[in-house]
């Protein structure tokens, strides 16, 4: 991390778990023992959890996330949610392009690119996922893999609006799997990731990005990730959901 330059974040993207009144009870217990975190924490919940987390959070140092947001802000899309509707609620951050939303959902870099639009234009803040596969990575392409969506993700997006963009760097192939990069591997792509941004904008806006890993980040590797000087943070999947092992992450991510 370096936070002379950018913000360290650290989010929790719960996935499908909790109902409003297992996740009030989980972020009663999470706020205390991140009320002193020098960092941003931030809980990305399922749509019907939102609710009762913005209510839960009040007075707390927790901001708020949703998992997805459609590109339109109305119409004929059944089952979608438009930024307006998040905005409305009291959302400030989204997760965009989840490995899990590109895998099982049908997303692509086209979808992921109007989402991520659609969220700056709300005044929201995008969280965009970016990452390569297990065959990727032993093939030896992840960078271009990384590269190509880095560029179409961000395609349209100018400096300005680049400001409040956090760009998350998940390995699929260690994403629910209890694999996990090596402090260098990760710190190894999002130095590329920060080096794509620069020739894409500029080094000055390249360098105020924040970057996250978020290849099964938890307590026990989170400071050696964390060490290094590209990793500005983490998306917490499985630990973010035991108040514990998020608060231990908060922490790392704090000193």
């Amino acid at each position: 991390m370096n936070k002379a330059l950018r913000k360290a974040v650290i989010a929790g993207n719960w996935k499908m778990n909790k109902t409003p009144s297992e996740a009030t009870q989980l972020l009663n217990e999470i706020a205390p023992l991140v009320k002193d975190a020098d960092c941003e924490v931030i809980a990305c919940v399922p749509y019907v959890d939102i609710a009762a987390a913005v209510e839960a959070t009040k007075g707390t140092n927790i901001k708020v996330g949703a998992e997805n947001a459609h590109w339109e802000e109305k119409g004929a899309f059944t089952g979608e949610i438009s930024t307006g509707m998040l905005k409305e609620i009291g959302v400030e951050y989204v997760v965009l392009g989840h490995s899990e939303r590109r895998q099982y959902f049908g997303e692509t870099d086209e979808t992921v690119n109007k989402r991520t639009k659609a969220v700056l234009k709300a005044g929201l803040k995008p969280i965009v996922c970016v990452g390569e596969l297990k065959w990727e990575r032993e093939c030896g392409i992840t960078e271009e893999v990384v590269a190509r969506q880095i560029k179409l993700d961000l395609y349209d997006v100018t400096a300005e609006e680049l400001k409040n963009v956090i760009i998350a760097y998940e390995p699929v192939w260690a994403i629910g799997t209890g694999l996990t990069a090596t402090d260098d591997q990760a710190e190894e792509v999002c130095a590329f990731i920060r080096a794509t941004l620069a020739k894409l904008y500029s080094k000055e806006a390249a360098d105020g990005v924040t970057i996250q890993y978020g290849g099964s980040m938890n307590d026990g590797n989170a400071a050696g990730l964390l060490s290094k000087e590209n990793i500005d943070g983490g998306l917490i999947g499985g630990a973010s959901l035991v108040a514990e092992k998020f608060a231990a992450i908060v922490a790392a991510a704090s000193k």
